[in-house]
């Protein structure tokens, strides 16, 4: 469980400065729904962020539920599927990126609003990456 919650906290961390905040938001209420219990009983008193929560279910992961690191685990695999496709988008685009928004600052949604700018220049192979992955329609 060590590794998944370290593989799950370095995702959230990598997709908060890349994806959007509605999927992010789905996976960590599927995570509070279903580890409320843990939560409210061995972490009520921990402060949210940087990755606290997730230490304190690991401080006491030999009582979490099946329920709860299942929904973890869910999480981590769906965020490394995310990771794994802006990976492959950002490696299809790469000179477009750099051609386009090379001096645009990571976060926030900046680097999207700078492809979604400049959509009809990008290359056929970045257009086709982003339909691929679903960061574009």
């Amino acid at each position: 469980m060590r590794a998944l919650i370290v593989s799950l906290v370095a995702v959230v961390s990598l997709l908060l400065t890349t994806a959007g905040a509605h999927a992010e938001d789905t996976l960590v209420e599927g995570v509070k729904k279903a580890c409320h219990k843990e939560l409210t009983t061995f972490c009520k008193g921990v402060q949210p962020g940087e990755g606290r929560i997730l230490a304190c279910l690991y401080a006491f992961q030999d009582r979490v539920s099946g329920k709860c690191e299942y929904a973890i685990y869910d999480a981590a695999a769906q965020l490394d599927q995310a990771a794994t496709a802006l990976k492959f988008a950002a490696a299809e685009c790469k000179d477009d990126l750099l051609k386009y928004c090379g001096k645009v600052e990571v976060g926030h949604g900046r680097v999207k609003a700078c492809l979604d700018k400049h959509e009809k220049s990008l290359s056929d192979k970045c257009k086709e990456a982003l339909k691929q992955t679903g960061i574009r329609p």
